[in-house]
């Protein structure tokens, strides 16, 4: 019933220069948290069964981004989490460059963890089913054009070094340690990251003697210091120049607001156009961030410890290793990493419009 991609028939799709359109894919990422028998047998129900593709393996997900490439397939719904957005995206607009061919505009399904892009557009863990075919039925059409942020090679819409990753690091390490147990629901989602943060996260924050000192530099074009608002302020920051030089606790780069359950943690990041929301925490007391934790999910949290730019390129170096993050996943340690606004955008279905 459903199309699984995994033999060497597809590993090496012909071009079709003349290939008639087709609709909507479905991609799924077999390990994602909510892919489980019962979802793909509600999805199968909605799109046709050569349209739905299981990926178990990073080999079977070049297969099916080639094959749905070739396929000329005109909107892509990805279904997991948004590592497996941003998996799923690289490999298609990848596939899409080799062919010489436009990409196709995504969709989302919020099928994992973290659901920043989810959040984004509006789509919800609770009716996946129900917004793809609602978008099938044409009560959906309005697209929305997001930036995306390069790094290491790699296109996300978000990315970051420090606590943020640190905070990944723990969440993996307390499901594999919880992995089998009968308390392995507490190492899930939200409850997982908060179990994270209150056993190794925060205890390892009180026990540094300081955070790391970093330095950042503007590799792009002009930049810009934003205030609690998101105005600029300050004279412009050219190419070369020095953003910020000090402690740090936590810095990341976003094109959209969310990083994942709600948290609002990039609040200015959509309000330029080709320009990345760069957010840099310098050494904010444990107890000050505790007491406003509800403020920071909303985004409405300001303080001097906390300050914000946009930017279109920037160059980070760190007195000793910081972990990083990409898209949501734990990407290990780094001394030295570059933050910079993708060459191409996407369009993105937003399940909070009617169509156009």
């Amino acid at each position: 019933m459903i199309q699984l991609v995994a033999s060497a028939q597809r590993s090496e799709v012909p071009a079709l220069p003349f290939a008639k359109p087709r609709g909507v894919a479905v991609l799924l990422n077999a390990r994602a948290k909510a892919v489980k028998p019962g979802v793909i047998e509600a999805l199968s129900r909605v799109v046709p069964r050569e349209d739905l593709f299981v990926s178990r393996s990073g080999q079977e997900a070049a297969e099916i981004a080639d094959w749905v490439v070739a396929r000329r397939y005109q909107t892509v719904f990805t279904g997991g989490g948004d590592g497996t957005f941003v998996s799923w995206v690289n490999r298609i607009l990848e596939a899409a460059e080799r062919r010489h061919q436009p990409a196709p505009r995504f969709g989302v399904l919020a099928l994992g963890t973290g659901n920043a892009v989810a959040e984004l557009v509006g789509a919800s863990p609770r009716r996946h089913a129900s917004d793809l075919s609602r978008f099938l039925a044409g009560e959906f059409g309005a697209t929305r054009r997001i930036d995306l942020v390069s790094c290491e090679g790699r296109r996300t819409p978000f990315a970051g070094v420090g606590i943020d990753a640190a905070i990944l690091n723990d969440y993996n390490w307390l499901k594999q340690q919880l992995a089998g147990t009968p308390l392995k629901g507490l190492g899930l989602g939200a409850a997982g990251y908060g179990l994270a943060v209150a056993l190794r996260s925060a205890p390892r924050k009180l026990l540094e003697r300081r955070p790391t000192y970093c330095e950042i530099v503007n590799t792009g074009r002009q930049a810009w210091r934003l205030d609690d608002e998101g105005r600029r302020v300050g004279p412009m920051i050219g190419p070369g120049e020095l953003l910020y030089a000090g402690p740090c606790t936590m810095a990341g780069a976003s094109t959209i607001p969310f990083y994942g359950m709600g948290l609002r943690l990039f609040p200015h990041a959509t309000k330029a156009r080709g320009l990345m929301q760069l957010r840099v925490v310098s050494d904010p007391a444990i107890a000050t961030l505790l007491m406003n934790i509800h403020r920071i999910w909303a985004g409405d949290f300001a303080h001097d410890k906390i300050i914000d730019f946009h930017a279109d390129r920037v160059s980070l170096r760190f007195e000793r290793p910081m972990p990083l993050q990409v898209g949501g996943d734990a990407e290990g340690w780094r001394e030295e990493v570059s933050f910079g606004v993708a060459s191409t955008p996407v369009e993105l279905v937003d399940f909070r419009a009617a169509p156009t």
